[in-house]
Formats: structure tokens, sequence, C-alpha cells
């Protein structure tokens, strides 16, 4: 930047001079300027192109092995064994069977190696997402006519028979089960939210994850936390029950099983109990003493193998009829266009797939970014986290975004950069072509536990309640309505509740802001609130007011009612009444709060509102964020009114933004001094001006 000339000086005073702004295009030209450099094609930019949307290529350069491979591989190694069971568990949330969540974590790892920016986060299946996807495959399964009381898992027939009441309204299903329908439905939403996704990125749309708030995650996160409590419930007992869906979906799942507790399986119970507690007394234990262990102990794969050699060699499934979770076939199956005319169905869900995977993603990537001393671009990681999304869709895939338990591992297994990825896909293959038929006789139960006991950080939320609630009760309340709509209506609708009341609690925060009157602090040039404070020195027949907000046109009228309050003085209703004429403006009085606002002229013809016990007001602009065309006129108005009252009205520190809409508003006229004579760099500033401007008027009475 040019060195800037000296500051000019009018009268003793420092007088800033404003730089000339420089000559703007117009809006068509600025719109031809980005067009030609977006279509201008070269060597360089075709280039950075490519780096932009694979940053893998910058950063793989700049691999050093000696101090990044021995963490990578480390913490791949142990993701992808958490991987695992993680996923088939997971299966039972979708109501897909267990080899497409196998598939969904290979794909995602790989394809966020290549585009994501964070180098800790990991991207894969996310329980909140996998509970909206099994909801909205339930339902469409429930309309093509299938058992709403089967799943996806366990000894069934692909070919399961239709609801002979609901086939006639399903076309082109002859050649498909149930199984295979699921997943349809699920990649054809999968597709759907990741083109949501890329659009939201190439539209460069990562700010708007800023707006769901942490309360607002928090609350979805723990009333989605619930509602997958209650879904794994009925694994948890053996009983079978049909998924309800829709508004109170938890509730009558939970009066199901109330009336089926007496048909509960003993050999699920049992098995339930005692995986519930190696699990939670595991967890606890690992938190615990974290800081003595350098690698995590893989406490579900453990569970998972024993169970399944229990399982195997008990023949639990024969005996007892405990549902395990049946054939797992290894290899992949040939890739498949989703079905365009599900899609259409289930664009409206995707919309709030692609909001929730989004903010998570985002969020979580920004907050390790912070903690590593690193930076992410949101706008690429929408990219990224749509590719994982649109891509895994053509090879039987469903919904992923980024999962926070898993991030935490990875970063505490010595995770340096997404090449640990690559390592757990290595592991996650390894399952997919040759180990995958060993989890034949694994109980479903143990998959649920494995589910609930992933929950526990997000259901040991509700204990941050009380602190939040001292800290800030709006926030509190976002989290509350979006936890109870998630439980009692549905997770959409708690996302839709959590949105309104975050928009809600932010224009109650603004429309009805804080306002005070300013006091002294002592001789110093520094104001304070005179009722928070003791001691200040309220200024002689000066008001200071302060107004904690923007004003524009949700709380203009709540700025004039605190300040006629505050200075008891009306001075719309007195400037109205003093304009009929003198024999009312003069002789009647304008009680505010009931005090006498009667004015009094001197002699001389010069008016001396010493009646009011004020004659200047000053407004501390500092808070004041932006004036819009109400606030504008509300400040016209006011100056309007204290003129007619032989008041002046005095603004200080007012930003350079207010200052360039009060100029272009015409609060400050055609006169170039009238700038100088109402705004004021300082609130001292201002009560000095007006104390100056009494002194000479007081004079120039006397003389005359």
């Amino acid at each position: 930047m040019d060195a800037s000339p000296e500051p000019q000086q009018k009268g003793g005073t420092l007088v800033l001079v404003r730089r000339q702004p420089p000559v703007s295009q117009g809006l068509l030209e600025t719109l031809k300027a980005r067009m030609k450099q977006s279509c201008t094609c070269s060597m360089p930019c075709a280039q950075a192109l490519v780096q932009n949307l694979f940053p893998v290529i910058h950063w793989l350069r700049q691999y050093r092995p000696k101090e990044y491979l021995a963490g990578d591989v480390m913490s791949g190694l142990v993701i992808g064994i958490i991987l695992v069971p993680q996923a088939i568990a997971y299966s039972l949330l979708a109501g897909l069977q267990p080899i497409y969540s196998l598939y969904t974590s290979f794909f995602a790892n790989l394809i966020y190696f290549l585009m994501g920016t964070s180098r800790h986060v990991n991207v894969g299946i996310f329980s909140l997402l996998c509970l909206m996807v099994g909801q909205v495959v339930d339902r469409e399964l429930q309309f093509a006519g299938f058992d709403s009381s089967q799943d996806s898992l366990g000894h069934m027939d692909n070919g399961t028979t239709l609801n002979n009441s609901t086939t006639t309204l399903v076309l082109g299903l002859q050649d498909c089960g149930r199984d295979c329908h699921a997943i349809r439905i699920a990649t054809a939403l999968t597709l759907v939210t990741g083109l949501y996704q890329v659009l939201m990125g190439i539209l460069r749309l990562g700010f708007v994850s800023t707006y769901l708030s942490q309360p607002l995650l928090d609350g979805f996160a723990m009333g989605a936390s619930v509602t997958i409590l209650t879904s794994q419930a009925k694994h948890l007992l053996g009983v079978r029950i049909p998924r309800h869906q829709g508004p109170g979906m938890v509730v009558r799942t939970w009066l199901s099983l109330l009336q089926s507790v007496g048909q509960a399986n003993m050999c699920d119970m049992v098995t339930s109990a005692v995986c519930l507690g190696v699990l939670i007394a595991a967890k606890e234990l690992s938190d615990r003493y974290r800081h003595c262990l350098k690698v995590p102990v893989p406490t579900e794969l453990l569970v998972i193998v024993v169970a399944t050699l229990v399982s195997h060699f008990g023949q639990l499934h024969t005996r007892f009829g405990s549902s395990v979770a049946g054939n797992i076939p290894t290899g992949f199956v040939a890739p498949q266009v989703p079905d365009p005319k599900i899609m259409w169905r289930v664009s409206l869900d995707a919309m709030s797939l692609a909001l929730v995977g989004s903010a998570f993603s985002i969020s979580l990537a920004e907050m390790f970014a912070r903690s590593h001393g690193y930076s992410v671009h949101a706008n690429q990681e929408l990219l990224a986290v749509g590719c994982c999304n649109v891509l895994p869709a053509f090879f039987h895939c469903f919904a992923t975004s980024a999962a926070l338990s898993k991030t935490l591992v990875k970063t505490a297994t010595g995770c340096q950069t997404q090449l640990s990825s690559v390592v757990s896909a290595a592991v996650v293959l390894l399952v997919l072509l040759v180990l995958a038929p060993l989890f034949h006789d694994l109980q479903r139960c143990v998959l649920a536990c494995i589910i609930v006991v992933s929950l526990r950080g997000a259901l040991r939320k509700v204990k941050d309640l009380p602190q939040l609630w001292w800290l800030s009760p709006a926030d509190a309340l976002v989290w509350v309505a979006t936890a109870a709509t998630c439980v009692l209506v549905s997770t959409e609708a708690g996302l839709l509740a959590g949105l309104f009341f975050s928009l809600l609690s932010l224009a109650v925060r603004t429309q009805r802001p804080r306002a005070a009157l300013l006091a002294r602090i002592g001789d110093s040039t520094f104001y304070e609130d005179a009722s928070e404070f003791e001691g200040l020195l309220p200024p002689p027949e000066v008001r200071v007011f302060r107004f904690t907000g923007p004003l524009y046109y949700a709380n203009k009228d709540f700025f004039l009612r605190s300040l006629y309050s505050l200075t008891g003085l009306d001075a719309g209703h007195s400037a109205t009444r003093k304009e009929k004429g003198p024999e009312v403006g003069v002789s009647d009085r304008n009680l505010v709060d009931g005090k006498d606002m009667g004015s009094v002229s001197s002699g001389t013809g010069l008016v001396v509102p010493l009646a009011f016990g004020f004659h200047t007001v000053v407004i501390d602009c500092a808070p004041l964020l932006f004036l819009d065309v109400a606030g504008m006129a509300t400040l016209k108005d006011l100056h309007r009114d204290y003129r007619a009252l032989d008041i002046t009205l005095l603004l200080a520190c007012c930003s350079p933004s207010v200052r360039d809409t009060l100029r272009k508003g015409g609060f400050l006229g055609e006169d170039q001094g009238a700038e100088d004579e109402l705004l004021f760099p300082s609130v001292h500033s201002a009560v000095e001006a007006a104390r100056a401007r009494r002194e000479e008027l007081v004079a120039a009475d006397s003389a005359f």
C-alpha cells in the first residue's frame, strides 16, 4: 500500500480525509469479466483446476515418509479394524445387507483421500445418516408393498414376497426382492444427496452449513440418538415388531415393544446384557486410561469375534431361534445406474441428508484443522463429500459423511495425512474379498449392542444442557426444540425445527437488544451503563443513549420506546403537540412516565428547554451494526422531532458503513459541514461539543 499523506488539520483539530473510491464496473461488465476469466483455458489454469479438485496432487509431493508413514499406517489399520464391525452393525440402521456397508466404507475412504482437504477427518458410514437412510428405505418399501416387520439381515430369501394388498401398486419389482429394492432406494437417495452437495460446492455455498449452529447440531444428534436407540431395542430383545414410520415413530415403537415384551428371545436378551456390559466397561476404562494406551483397544472387533465363535459352536440360531447376520457374499457386484423414478420420489428426503452430512463434515474438518494448525476449504469439502456419495451410488453404496468418533481415533493413533484412509480401505477390501462369510453366525443383537454403545457421546450431551441454559437460554431452547422434535415427530422435522428456532432466536436478539443511558467514568473520557455500574457521573443536561444492536424494520419501534422511556421524553408526541400551536405546546404538559415535560421559552425568543432536563441527546452508535431503510427513516424522524423541541441530536462512534448509509439516506442533508456538526468520533467529543454549543447559546442569549 502506498504511503498516505499526513492527516490534515482544521482549527487545531485532526480531520480525516476520505480516500476516493476506485471506479467500480457495472454489473454487466463484472459478469462479462468473470465469465471470460472462467472460460479462458490455458495449461496453468488447467493444472490449477486439477490441483484444486484433487488436493492429493499437492500434498502427496510434499509427503515425508520418515515422519508420517508410521502414524498413517497405524491409524489406518486401527480404523480399518473398527470399520468392519461398525459397517456390519450400521447396516441394521440403514435397513440394508452388511455387504453394502462394506462397499460404502471402501469407496468413501478412497475418494476422500483424493479430494479431501482435511488431513484427519474420516469419511464413511455415520450413524445419523444411516438412520435417515433407513427411514426412507422403510417408507419406500412399505409403499412398494413389502412387509415392514422384516429386516434385511437374517435367513430370508432375497425374493421376499410382496404384500398382496398393494402388489398392484408396484411395477417392475417382479424380478427384485426386498433387499434388491432396498438398495435401489438407498442408491437413488445417495445419488441425489451427492448431486445436491456437489452443486452446493460449485455454487460456493459452503457458508450455508454455518447456519446450523452447534446447539442445533448437538440437539439433533441427541434426538437422533434416541431414535436410533429405539430402533435397536427390538434387536436387543429379539422380538419382531413393525418398523413404524411418520410422526410419533419413537412413541409407537416403544408401545409395540411393551406389547411384545413377553415374546422376547431369552438367548438374545442374555447376549445383549453381556455384550453391553463388556462394551461399556471397556469404553469407560479406555477413556480413563487413554493416556496410557498408545493404540485404542478394538473392543468391538473382539466382541464380534468371540460372539461369532460362541454363536457358531453353540448353534444359537438353531437351538434358540436367535437372529443372525446370515450370508455375507464376497467380492463386488456389477455397477448399476440408480432408478430415476425413485430419485424423483426421494429428492426432498435427500435435501435433509445433504444438509446434515455437509454440516457435520465441514464443522469436523474445520475443528480438527484449527487444533492442528492448518486450513481447510469448505467448498472443496462439499465437493469431496458430494463425490463420496455420487460415484459410489453406482456401486451399491449409501450416504456418507465425516464421523467424529473415528476421526478422534485417527488423531489419537498418530494420523498425519489422508494416506491412512488408503490403509483403512485396504483392510475393508480384505474383508470384502476373503473374510466376510466368516460373520455368517454373528447375532444381530450383538450388532445392536455396538450401535447402542456408540451413542454414548451423543447421549451424554444432555448433561451440558444446564450449563448451556446458564450461558444462553436461547441456545438451550434451540437444543431442546431440535431434540424434542426429532424424538416426537421425525428427524427431518427436528432439523427444520432447529433451523426455525435458530433464526427465531437471532431475530429476537436483534429485535429487543439491550438499551441503556451512559454516564462518565470519573474524569476519564470513557462512558458506561449507569444502571450497571456505580459511581458514574451523568453529563449535565445531556443524555447519552446506547442501543446494542442494529436498527432495522423489526426493532425500530423498540428503539424509540427505549429512548423515550430512558430519557423521559416522548419526542414524537411532544413535537406533534407543539406544532398544533403555542397555546397547546407551551401550556400543556407532556407526561412520560409521570414526569412533567413542559417547555420553557426565554423572554428573548431563544428557547431554553430546561424543563426537559436536557438539551442534547447523544446516541452511541458503536454497537450499531447496520441501518436499513426503516432505521434510516426512524433517525430522520427523530432528528426532526428533537429539532422541533429545540433539542440537539448527535451521533457518536459511527462505523464507516453506518456513516455511508447516513450520507446516502439524506440524514446529513446537502450541507458538507453537517457531518462535522452531527457525527463525532467518540461519545466524549460529542458531549463536549454539546456543552460548548450550549455555552455559546447562553452567551448569545445574555448578550441579546
